[in-house]
């Protein structure tokens, strides 16, 4: 199960709507056949290591992350196909909690005599397909903050200067970090401010991630690098009804994805709207790369899951862009408070990966 966990891990970001699943076929100790869901969701992980293995499928033990589907969707169900194949048992990790599954295809198997064992590393595999597991239950997506500050937790000087806080290593492991999600998010004054590309490069990526933008009025210009590529690979421009029918327009012209959602008091994107709109187009996981405004808005809805901090060995002082605008706590109990999970270094930088309190 574990090496099937890793073969899953390599659809993050590929795969959406889909879960990210593998499959490791094992007869007379050995593996015979191995899979993952490939890109775009399909074929699915089962049916490749069915494929894989041949007719040595047959007496085998399927180690599956996620519970084969039993749904006819462009393919035949999964359950099916390790029926077919004469596969003696299978393990898996998870129940699929998508209604058209369900347990269904547990009940499929045993009902053909194979022999079903649940649960086997459930939670490494339910910390993998989190996004996955949240769209389905929560409507909503699994988010990712990404943090690049000073020691003293500027992400720029008073100018708005902020290339390069971090040095080249941290920058590429951000490159990795997009990789594994379906779509990066900023927000629209860092969208005008750095005028940035939001692409995975130099990774051999086989799906780029959607560049997502929350922008009320759509003020970021139609001529920036985001609206000059985005017949390439997708931009989504979130806003709301404030954006001028020009804008939409010129928007529009470029090839973008408009998603007009409710407002917030102060006339800002609704965040929990926008992400309930971003998860029912089918997107699982979202990097926020945005400033300290958007962050704080998606930390106090409690719509962050995970913190990704890169940290630089250098100062800058109270007069710097802090990595967080106000969370308008009234008293440090109210702080949230993150959870460890990896810490490394990254040439002379500090990268910490945290989780946020689960809600």
């Amino acid at each position: 199960m574990t090496h099937a966990l890793r073969l899953a891990a390599r659809g993050l970001g590929n795969v959406w709507p889909n879960p990210a699943v593998g499959c490791v076929l094992v007869k007379d100790d050995q593996i015979v056949g191995r899979g993952w869901t490939q890109p775009g969701g399909r074929p699915h992980a089962e049916r490749r290591a069915l494929d894989q293995a041949g007719p040595r499928a047959a007496g085998a033990t399927a180690y599956v992350t996620l519970e084969p589907c039993a749904h006819h969707g462009h393919t035949p169900p999964c359950a099916s196909g390790l029926i077919a194949a004469g596969v003696a048992r299978v393990v898996t990790a998870l129940t699929d909690p998508d209604p058209r599954v369900s347990g269904k295809g547990h009940a499929m198997l045993r009902a053909a005599g194979i022999e079903v064992t649940e649960g086997v590393m459930a939670a490494e595999a339910a910390r993998l397909n989190a996004g996955f597991l949240k769209r389905v239950t929560r409507g909503l997506p699994f988010v990712t903050l990404k943090l690049a500050t000073t020691l003293d937790g500027r992400i720029a000087t008073a100018s708005g200067e902020s290339r390069w806080i971090t040095g080249a290593a941290a920058r590429r492991h951000v490159h990795l970090l997009r990789l594994s999600h379906d779509a990066v998010l900023v927000g629209a004054g860092t969208a005008r401010a750095d005028d940035p590309d939001l692409t995975v490069r130099d990774m051999g990526v086989v799906r780029q991630p959607v560049r997502i933008v929350f922008d009320s009025r759509l003020s970021h210009r139609p001529d920036s690098r985001l609206g000059r590529t985005a017949r390439e690979n997708p931009v989504w421009m979130v806003h709301t009804a404030a954006a001028p029918p020009d804008a939409r327009a010129a928007w529009a012209g470029t090839g973008a994805e408009l998603i007009e959602v409710a407002a917030t008091a102060a006339r800002q994107v609704d965040a929990t709207a926008a992400l309930q709109a971003l998860a029912a187009r089918g997107l699982t996981r979202i990097l926020c790369e945005g400033g300290g405004q958007l962050a704080a808005s998606l930390v106090a809805g409690g719509l962050a899951d995970d913190l990704a901090s890169y940290q630089a060995g250098a100062l800058i002082g109270a007069d710097g862009r802090a990595g967080f605008a106000a969370l308008g706590l009234a008293a440090l109990a109210e702080a949230p408070r993150l959870t460890l999970r990896e810490a490394c270094g990254l040439g002379p930088d500090r990268y910490s990966l945290w989780s946020f309190p689960q809600s």
